[in-house]
């Protein structure tokens, strides 16, 4: 579909092909400048650049993970299904790497979606951080006047995007089961009881802070180097509008303050709101989902209080979000109940220090999901400075 001469592009190049023709991404209303192209929703033209990309490339192998390739199958536009084959009703199905796409896909050809094949193979294939941070309300009212960020503590980890969401018993701190989340794409933090176990909120003025940021990878392909590369800005870094691209995007970024835990907290110990009233007994943890700013993706949270043993139980403890560039309220999407988790002596101490009446709660982040057309759309045309923490 790109002729013999797409052969010799660079995964630069391709991506900014692949810009071109990617206007409609994230969005429900184009205008006539940005309508579809022909070659947007064309199937040979995705089928061509899954191959160039993905299967005939050899840049960025480096990671294990990087020898599978996704396929999503086509949907069935009346009953929103995934067309039924011999490997169930799963929406994507996987392959590892092999030098011929026609081997790797064998007679499903007919039944992949190639456009979406691609888009999901570029998160697949990019790498990605979830930083977890204990910041102040004073940090956060000076970010929103446009000062830089800065956190008490953090905790910095590798996250890798998966089209399956992990259900875990908070109990066991096991994996239960996997299942599609696609067209979601989830980030789970398998080991999150004991990468988050020393993120406490022991202050009134403390807030807990979730960013996710894409920064390496199929989505950020290196710029093949010539003699005549003298530019202070490197073309690598430009997208098809003409604005600098960062080499970090940062894809979620939420901040909750322990005020509101509180609040939630006592309005449900006093029977208010019902997603806070459902009768947990001391030394619960709570899985807790919350929507990101704009209603835009979704973060599970296993949340606990860490009670002084010899006083008596306390109901639960909740989470709510609210948005990057201010502290207005958002919204509690669901609540679950799930089992005891230990009591830590030492954040008790610290918190009773501050305020008799101050619960210090344990909050362990689970997982980051985020619909894949928000993830692409920031992946490809994003400019806008990642936040740092």
């Amino acid at each position: 579909m790109l002729g013999d001469e797409s052969l010799a592009l660079t995964r630069h190049e391709l991506l900014s092909i692949i810009r071109k023709h990617s206007k409609s991404i994230g969005q429900t209303i184009l205008g006539e400048e940005e309508s579809q192209d022909d070659l947007e929703m064309d199937p040979s033209f995705w089928h061509s650049i899954v191959d160039l990309y993905f299967v005939r490339s050899r840049e960025s192998r480096g990671r294990e993970d990087d020898d599978l390739i996704f396929f999503v199958r086509k949907m069935n536009l009346e009953s929103q299904k995934p067309n039924g084959d011999a490997e169930g009703n799963s929406p994507y199905f996987v392959r590892r790497w092999a030098p011929e796409l026609d081997e790797l896909v064998g007679g499903n050809s007919l039944i992949i979606d190639w456009r979406r094949s691609f888009y999901l193979n570029l998160i697949a294939h990019t790498s990605f951080s979830v930083t977890v941070a204990i910041s102040s309300q004073q940090v956060l009212r000076q970010y929103h006047q446009g000062e830089t960020l800065s956190s008490i503590y953090k905790v910095v980890k590798t996250v890798y995007a998966s089209p399956s969401r992990i259900n875990f018993h908070l109990d066991s701190r096991k994996e239960v089961e996997t299942t599609p989340a696609y067209p979601d794409i989830c980030f789970a933090v398998d080991d999150f009881d004991s990468t988050f176990d020393s993120v406490v909120l022991t202050d009134p003025d403390h807030c807990y802070c979730v960013l996710l940021n894409a920064h390496d990878g199929s989505a950020f392909p290196h710029e093949r180097k010539t003699e005549e590369t003298n530019s202070d800005v490197s073309s690598e870094n430009v997208t098809s509008h003409g604005k600098t691209k960062n080499s970090k995007i940062t894809l979620f970024s939420g901040f909750v303050s322990y005020q509101m835990v509180r609040e939630a907290y006592d309005a449900g110990r006093s029977g208010f709101g019902s997603l806070l009233s459902l009768g947990h007994s001391s030394g619960r943890t709570d899985r807790i989902f919350m929507k990101g700013p704009g209603g835009r993706g979704e973060v599970e949270v296993a949340v606990s209080g860490i009670l002084d043993q010899s006083k008596a139980d306390i109901g639960p403890q909740s989470l709510i979000q609210i948005s990057k560039r201010g502290l207005g309220l958002g919204t509690i999407v669901r609540k679950a109940a799930s089992v005891a988790s230990m009591a830590a002596k030492q954040a008790y101490a610290a918190a009773s220090a501050l305020d008799g009446e101050t619960l210090p709660l344990k909050c362990c982040l689970i997982s980051v999901s985020l619909p894949w057309e928000n993830i692409v759309h920031d992946l490809l045309f994003k400019t806008s400075p990642a936040v740092n923490l």
